[in-house]
């Protein structure tokens, strides 16, 4: 009897320990976040008033030479101040991202039901608006609800949607379609178009900030936007997947933690 008392205080004196442990680890990881948040909130701040004033200066003054003394250049001296310039632009829009991306991994998640069903119809809606021309076959499922912030998850489709309204932009036919499956126990909300698609042999750059897996030219952009919409689902403890063919199209599905 002695040996069995014995035996469960060593075992009730581990328990403590590990858990007085446990509490020192999260408390240390609590400090360390709540320390990069502060030095990512400081970078923030650094980047939206140090680096963009002197880049609209710069932008101004090549756009005033330009309009001022263009007849006046000879030679490529007024194609090497357009490029001046475009490159301010880009810049520009590199800093609007880099802020975005801060603002996604920061704040508080307000949770609320949401039809996500809803949102991406006027979504689409917007995109026609925005280029009447355009003929694509939409198809949006009925009644999809999540749980999850409004403000962010409205994010996640207009990145996910604007995405396959641009890279379909090329094909006869272009189809998007936002639905939602089952498999591995989950609902996946997808989106899924005909249009450039990818090589999965490079998928792991898809959610890197300012990595793209097409040119320029082909297809403008910063590399943003799936940067934004991975962030934005991990902080909802869920998780997003990527499917694709290069020339034949693209499939995102992100999965929510039930709440």
């Amino acid at each position: 009897m002695g040996n069995l008392v014995t035996s469960r205080l060593r075992t009730l004196d581990e328990l403590r320990s590990l858990n007085a442990d446990l509490e020192r680890r999260v408390v240390e990881r609590t400090t360390e976040l709540t320390l990069a948040n502060q030095e990512l909130d400081a970078f923030a701040y650094a980047v939206s008033h140090d680096l963009r004033a002197p880049l609209r200066a710069m932008s101004g003054f090549t756009q005033a030479l330009i309009e001022d003394y263009g007849d006046a250049l000879v030679g490529e001296a007024q194609s090497y101040l357009q490029e001046i310039n475009h490159a301010s632009h880009k810049m520009g829009a590199l800093i609007e991202g880099i802020l975005k991306l801060s603002r996604t991994i920061r704040g508080e998640i307000r949770l609320e039901s949401i039809d996500i069903s809803d949102i991406a119809e006027r979504l689409i809606t917007e995109l026609t608006h925005g280029q009447p021309a355009r003929c694509v076959t939409c198809n949006v499922e009925p009644h999809m609800v999540v749980v999850g912030d409004h403000h962010l998850l409205e994010a996640v489709l207009s990145n996910l949607l604007e995405n396959a309204w641009k890279y379909t932009g090329k094909v006869a036919m272009p189809q998007i379609q936002v639905y939602s499956e089952q498999h591995d126990g989950r609902r996946w909300i997808c989106f899924e178009d005909n249009g450039a698609g990818f090589d999965m042999n490079y998928a792991d750059k898809l959610f890197k900030p300012f990595q793209r897996l097409h040119r320029q030219d082909e297809f403008p952009g910063i590399g943003i936007g799936l940067a934004t919409v991975q962030r934005i689902i991990r902080r909802h403890g869920g998780e997003i997947r990527a499917q694709g063919e290069l020339g034949r199209g693209a499939k995102f599905s992100f999965s929510l933690p039930d709440a």
